[in-house]
């Protein structure tokens, strides 16, 4: 067992329990409050219950014993060395955290948020998402939700996932499978279109390889389902738990159009967000660029990123291609 496991276990049990009381004792309008802008998100008033215990825990639990560089976003830089005083180098662990995944989705009681860590060792700022070789991710719930899930995995060493349940306290072992359907035929398959800007650009991919896939929509039929679940950590849970089978979260690809018209890029996925892929991967969920390769991102709080995934290969076998297609004919792909 990895030796961070059970720390960074604890440290997000208490930012589950202190962010489900804050949201069940303050009120909406207090917790959706803007308290800082920054250049990949916007802070808001519930993501400060879980940064507030993310340096102090890192410095007390785990900083002592060894040090640390610890990445997250509201951090000067995007990171802080510790103990205080380590040169980087000296630090044998790089750490990346999503505190609160999901904020906008939790703040107004809609969705659960996730909180997401994954663990590479320190090979400077070379250090990627491919070095990762300890990801958890655990469930924030609604208020009204009791149960709520928590999964880790180790390189090479498969998952673990249990449920808590935050009346009893008790954890259960849970089986998580993502699908073997042999095509998105009845099933959810998703593009992220969350914000305005290029909806209609993204609508059509969607469209094109829903139709190359599965023909023509029958009348009274359907042919698939969609999710925009605003929130990557929940995305790979929803593939790793068989609910989805196939999201693709492009928005950086998107760039070009939006360049054309005028407009900006505006917030898409960072490390942070997909931090815990390795956990997916080791269920078989096949996480990708929209190019095929493995997405391997720097650890860091700037770089965008995009990434697409299959619940199993014979899902990638139909849409990949179908997917390169659609980006080739609009001139994304070279």
């Amino acid at each position: 067992m990895h030796k961070l496991l059970n720390p960074i276990i604890t440290l997000h049990n208490q930012i589950r329990q202190a962010v489900v009381t804050a949201c069940e004792t303050a009120a909406l309008e207090e917790m959706s409050t803007v308290v800082k802008e920054e250049a990949g998100d916007t802070i808001f008033a519930i993501d400060r219950v879980s940064e507030e215990l993310l340096i102090d825990f890192f410095a007390k639990e785990v900083a002592v014993h060894t040090p640390i560089i610890l990445i997250a976003e509201g951090l000067d830089e995007g990171e802080v060395v510790l103990p205080p005083g380590t040169r980087p180098e000296e630090a044998n662990w790089r750490i990346i955290v999503d505190p609160i995944d999901g904020t906008r989705g939790l703040m107004y009681q809609k969705r659960s948020a996730w909180i997401l860590t994954g663990v590479a060792p320190n090979r400077g700022s070379q250090t990627s998402l491919q070095d990762i070789e300890l990801a958890i991710q655990t469930e924030i719930p609604l208020v009204k939700q009791h149960l709520s899930d928590q999964i880790w995995a180790e390189k090479g060493l498969g998952v673990t996932a249990r449920r808590f349940n935050r009346l009893t306290g008790e954890n259960t072992p849970l089986t998580l499978r993502p699908s073997q359907a042999k095509t998105i035929r009845h099933g959810f398959a998703s593009i992220s279109r969350f914000f305005p800007g290029v909806r209609e650009e993204l609508a059509a991919i969607d469209e094109e390889i829903v139709r190359e896939s599965l023909g023509p929509v029958e009348k009274g039929k359907t042919h698939c389902f969609e999710d925009q679940y605003i929130c990557t950590g929940g995305q790979l849970y929803e593939l790793m738990a068989g609910h989805d089978r196939f999201i693709a979260d492009i928005r950086p690809v998107m760039e070009a159009v939006l360049t054309r018209r005028g407009l900006a890029l505006g917030i898409c996925c960072h490390p942070y967000d997909i931090c815990t892929e390795l956990i997916a991967r080791e269920l078989g969920v096949i996480i990708q660029d929209e190019w095929g390769n493995p997405i391997n991102p720097p650890l860091d709080v700037d770089s965008d990123v995009s990434w697409v995934g299959y619940a199993n290969p014979d899902i990638a076998r139909q849409i990949s291609p179908l997917l390169a297609a659609a980006l080739r004919q609009r001139g994304f792909l070279d």
